[in-house]
């Protein structure tokens, strides 16, 4: 039989990094596929403030180079692949690379979610610069400012109440003439009096040059155009859980995130397969929460691998 390694960590980013950190300095050597795209989310993200320990913030890149190089310090070993499929019904577990089989005793999927865009050109060209998919993340950074929130559910929502602690006025952009939001969050912002709505619209274009200016909205239904001035532009149609190389081999809820069988623990449905960060937390989507899920993992990792001994 091939070389069985003992853990295969399945994704970068806060909590695979984490899970490996964890599980190299209790020696069980693993192996993490950190993707051809490493870091997750953060690589996107021009300033973190709120992680602990960086008082004068640092940019998401640097400091998931941190992250990894501290994963690899301890000797987790980093290989730039993408994984394309598994095989949990059998032991050992089967990761597939292409065409390569990597085999495994125990595993930790940290794939992460991927945020949902509008997929035009000037979001992509000004993403970092004004744009951005994380309130929480960035909304500190647009105090008296206008700002434009695109969605209408539960986090569109959210992403509104919380901008409106630092910007001048927020306003919501949403395709529908009705929010999908449920009746509380509905309620809270319409109720605030710093959102106002702008309703059956659509962003055709975000303006500006090396900065958000405003964005350029299209009626739905006249076809009819406006501009609307503003500072920031954050999307809030949704993130999605990286799984589709997993249907079939683990349970997921019927949006795609991993289901967690025996919580507080990271277990899955398939004993000797673990998930952490973003690609089971619909909820929080975190640095910090799925950093600290990738530790529960690696410890969760490290009990399941001694009861196999044992």
């Amino acid at each position: 039989m091939a070389n069985v390694e003992n853990l295969v960590i399945i994704g970068s980013g806060p909590a695979g990094y984490t899970a490996g950190i964890y599980a190299a300095r209790a020696n069980l050597s693993p192996v993490l596929f950190e993707g051809y795209q490493s870091g997750g989310l953060l690589m996107l993200t021009s300033e973190v403030e709120n992680f602990p320990g960086f008082p004068k913030g640092i940019v998401g890149p640097e400091l998931m180079g941190l992250f990894r190089s501290q994963a690899e310090r301890f000797g987790t070993r980093l290989i730039a692949k993408n994984v394309t499929g598994v095989d949990f019904r059998t032991r050992p577990l089967k990761i597939l690379i292409d065409k390569e089989v990597v085999l495994a005793n125990c595993a930790i999927i940290s794939t992460g979610a991927s945020t949902k865009w509008l997929g035009i050109e000037s979001e992509k060209r000004l993403l970092g610069k004004g744009v951005s998919s994380c309130a929480t993340c960035d909304g500190a950074f647009f105090k008296g400012e206008k700002v434009v929130v695109v969605g209408g559910g539960d986090s569109a929502m959210e992403e509104a109440n919380f901008l409106t602690k630092f910007a001048s006025q927020v306003t919501i952009i949403h395709r529908r003439a009705a929010l999908r939001a449920s009746k509380i969050m509905q309620e809270r912002a319409l109720k605030n009096p710093k959102i106002s709505f702008v309703w059956d619209s659509e962003v055709e274009e975000v303006l500006g040059d090396d900065g958000v200016k405003g964005v350029k909205l299209r009626h739905l239904k006249t076809g009819a155009t406006q501009q609307l001035d503003c500072g920031g532009v954050f999307i809030a149609i949704g993130h999605e859980p990286n799984t589709a190389f997993l249907r079939g081999q683990l349970d997921l809820d019927a949006k795609g995130y991993i289901v967690m069988v025996k919580q507080p623990t990271t277990t899955t449905s398939v004993p000797g397969v673990f998930a952490a960060g973003d690609v089971q937390d619909p909820l929080y989507r975190q640095a910090i929460t799925a950093a600290g899920s990738g530790c529960q993992a690696a410890i969760d990792a490290e009990r399941y691998l001694e009861s196999l001994h044992g």
